[in-house]
């Protein structure tokens, strides 16, 4: 298939371009400059097979207008790596983490995934539940109650919580492991956890997409220690969304009216720990 060996390219290219430059003060002008334009190439070529890959997925693949169970580029994770049964996750995405499994319990750490891929119908139902208080907002708030104003409980509700069509677990990529609160990774086997996730996780091609907010980060989510995205597909389906992605296509559920007030692709699609674009 077109998309593995674009795939193939990507990722060959992503590691070329992240590879550590050694004994700078000892090159010459020349070397210098034909690093330089070697950087500058890779870049290139980067973004045009980013661009192809992008183009093999359709905007309702993006939006999670579709089963996991009946694609053809999904699996059923195995109960050994997950906290319960039924979730999906891309075949390729699935690959890397089990690769990551592996390596973490060398070191004995065991990940576990908790949360997989969740398509728009799905989220509409997380979404919807927080809506009309049947599902508590994080602080133990009936959110229906507490803000009656619609863009202020969207905005209370996409603290953590995405709208659907907009949500990165709609593309199969994005996993949350062992724990969905900060606090459990901050001390403790949470922290051992968290610390090798930060050292060792790009190694498999995962990157952390919601980290603290700060000027790199302005907008989007607050942090989620627990959230880990596979790069090589999510990055092309980050850049589909930053072209083809608008507000006005935010529809379908209670609350979506506010989606472009709000600037929900900009802020929150977009939203991301800048390494993870």
């Amino acid at each position: 298939m077109k998309i593995k060996s674009t795939f193939l390219i990507l990722s060959t290219l992503l590691s070329l371009a992240c590879q550590p430059q050694n004994n700078r003060q000892e090159q010459t002008n020349g070397e210098e400059e034909k690093e330089a334009q070697l950087l500058v190439d890779n870049e290139q070529e980067t973004l045009l097979a980013m661009r192809a890959l992008a183009d093999e997925f359709s905007i309702e693949y993006l939006m999670g207008q579709f089963d996991p169970a009946e694609h053809p580029d999904f699996t059923l994770i195995n109960s050994q790596h997950a906290n319960r049964e039924g979730m999906y996750l891309r075949k390729d995405t699935y690959e890397a983490f089990q690769k990551m499994y592996e390596a973490a319990l060398k070191d004995s750490v065991q990940l576990i995934i908790i949360s997989a891929t969740r398509n728009f119908y799905s989220q509409k139902g997380i979404w919807e539940a927080k809506w009309t208080g049947q599902r508590k907002v994080e602080d133990g708030k009936d959110a229906s109650k507490a803000f009656p104003n619609p863009k202020e409980r969207a905005l209370k509700i996409l603290e953590y919580s995405s709208m659907p069509s907009t949500s990165r677990h709609h593309w199969g990529t994005d996993i949350d492991l062992n724990s969905l609160n900060n606090s459990f990774f901050e001390k403790g086997k949470g922290l051992k956890i968290y610390n090798w996730l930060l050292e060792h996780a790009a190694e498999f091609g995962f990157c952390q997409p919601y980290t603290e907010k700060d000027a790199g980060r302005p907008f989007g989510y607050n942090e989620e220690k627990w959230h880990w995205s596979y790069m090589p597909v999510s990055q092309p389906l980050t850049y589909k969304a930053v072209k083809e992605l608008r507000d006005d296509m935010i529809t379908g559920f209670m609350g979506s009216e506010v989606a472009a007030e709000i600037g929900v692709v900009e802020k929150y699609v977009l939203g991301i720990n800048p390494k993870c674009k």
